[in-house]
C-alpha cells in the first residue's frame, strides 16, 4: 500500500532540478578542494627534508609500542612490511635494539623466517639490514608513473566536475528558471 502511495507522490510531485546557486556551490566546494590539494603538494615538496626527518622521528617513535598490550595492529604492521619489504627497522636492523634488547630484533626481520631467529642477529647475514623506510621510499620511486596516473584522473575528474557543474549553472541561468529550494 504504501508503494502505490509513494508512486503517486512521485507523479505528482517530481523531484526538483537543483537551482543555480545549488550548482554554483558544488563549483566553489570543488575549486576549494582542488586549490587545497594543490597547496598541501607544493608545501610537501618544499618542505620534504622536514618531513623525511618527521617521518623518520614518528616511525622511532612507534617501535617503542611494539610491544605493548593493545597494539597487535601495529606489530602485525610491522610484521608484514618487514616479511614483503624485506627490510628491518626504520633505518636499519639496529632501531630493535633500543625496544626488544642488543642483539634482538623481531623474526619477521630474518632472511630465512623461523621460530626465535631474531633473538641472536649478532650474525647480520641472517637479517635485512636495509630499513623499511629507505625501502618504502624506493617502492614509491618504482611506482611513481603510477601514482602520477592516479593523480591525473582524479585531477581530470575534479576539473570535468568543475567544468559540468559551470555548464549546468550557466544553462540553469540562461534559460531564467527559478526553482524553489
Amino acid at each position: 500500500m504504501t508503494t502505490m502511495t509513494q508512486r503517486r507522490d512521485k507523479a505528482t510531485h517530481p523531484p526538483k532540478p537543483p537551482s543555480s546557486l545549488e550548482v554554483n556551490d558544488f563549483f566553489i566546494v570543488l575549486l576549494i578542494i582542488l586549490l587545497a590539494e594543490l597547496i598541501l603538494l607544493i608545501l610537501f615538496f618544499v618542505y620534504m627534508d622536514k618531513v623525511n626527518e618527521k617521518a623518520k622521528q614518528d616511525l622511532k617513535e612507534g617501535l617503542k609500542l611494539y610491544n605493548t598490550e593493545n597494539n597487535v595492529g601495529l606489530k602485525n604492521a610491522w610484521n608484514i612490511i618487514q616479511a614483503e619489504m624485506h627490510c628491518c627497522g626504520v633505518t636499519d636492523y639496529t632501531d630493535w635494539y633500543s625496544v626488544l634488547g642488543n642483539n634482538i630484533v623481531p623474526d619477521r626481520c630474518c632472511m630465512e623466517n623461523s621460530q626465535d631467529c631474531g633473538r641472536n642477529s649478532t650474525n647480520t647475514s641472517l637479517v635485512w639490514k636495509t630499513g623499511c623506510y629507505e625501502k618504502v621510499k624506493m617502492w614509491f620511486d618504482d611506482n611513481k608513473h603510477i601514482l602520477g596516473t592516479v593523480a591525473m584522473c582524479i585531477l581530470i575528474m575534479q576539473i570535468l566536475g568543475m567544468a559540468f557543474s559551470m555548464t549546468l549553472f550557466q544553462q540553469i541561468h540562461r534559460t531564467g528558471k527559478k526553482y524553489d529550494a
